[in-house]
């Protein structure tokens, strides 16, 4: 498959926490990944937007279920 997005994230959404994953680099290279943890808190969420800013994020994907994916997509 070939890389379309040179800088990319994916979310898993949980109650207390949201694990974020980005790739990032050249698109004719391995990707470099980056994970972190954050909390679900206002706190954690603004850590997160920082985050994802600061790597500079162009699209974001994101993994949920049960009431939390029912309430994004409402």
């Amino acid at each position: 498959m070939e890389a379309m997005i040179e800088r990319c994230a994916g979310l898993d959404v949980h109650q207390e926490k949201v694990v974020a994953c980005v790739l990032f680099g050249p698109l004719e290279k391995m990707p470099k990944t980056s994970i972190e943890t954050f909390s679900t808190t206002t706190t954690g969420l603004l850590a997160l937007s920082d985050w994802l800013a600061t790597l500079q994020v162009s699209d974001v994907v994101m993994e949920s279920t049960g009431v939390y994916l029912i309430k994004a997509c409402h």
